[in-house]
């Protein structure tokens, strides 16, 4: 049994504005600077999977491309791209901070791979050319 992992990257764009209500006008400037701007402002993400599992003999791959494609663009990218992610049910208690949104991602197409007889063995999301957020179980 040969296993590997599979990678392949996405982009979408979304809006966000870093806020809690729990925290005052000052803690909120505080903690999230120009990010806590009541307009809010966009990201283009990209978006890292990596999917890890046994080689199928037969087709030489961990997980057909296509099937992977049609998963992360259902599950992820047709929700957030072009949205503003504090209107997300998912954010509806917390805020959309980049690792937040990594967490979340995971949590939606975690349940997906696995149908595929595959694992997802982690996930990244770049916000900007400087900062990126990691998540795996």
């Amino acid at each position: 049994m040969i296993h590997a992992i599979f990678g392949r990257r996405y982009t979408f764009s979304a809006a966000h504005r870093l806020h809690s209500d729990q925290l005052s006008v000052e803690e909120n400037r505080l903690a999230y600077g120009k990010c806590n701007n009541p307009h809010g402002h966009g990201h283009n993400y990209v978006l890292e999977v990596q999917c890890a599992g046994e080689v199928d003999a037969e087709t030489g791959m961990v997980i057909n491309l296509a099937t992977l494609d049609e998963i992360v663009h259902r599950t992820v990218i047709s929700r957030f791209d072009h949205t503003n992610l504090n209107l997300d049910p998912l954010f509806e208690k917390a805020v959309p901070t980049t690792e937040n949104l990594t967490i979340a991602v995971f949590e939606l197409l975690e349940p997906e791979i696995l149908k595929t007889g595959c694992k997802l063995a982690k996930l990244r999301i770049e916000e900007t050319e400087n900062n990126f957020f990691e998540y795996s179980r």
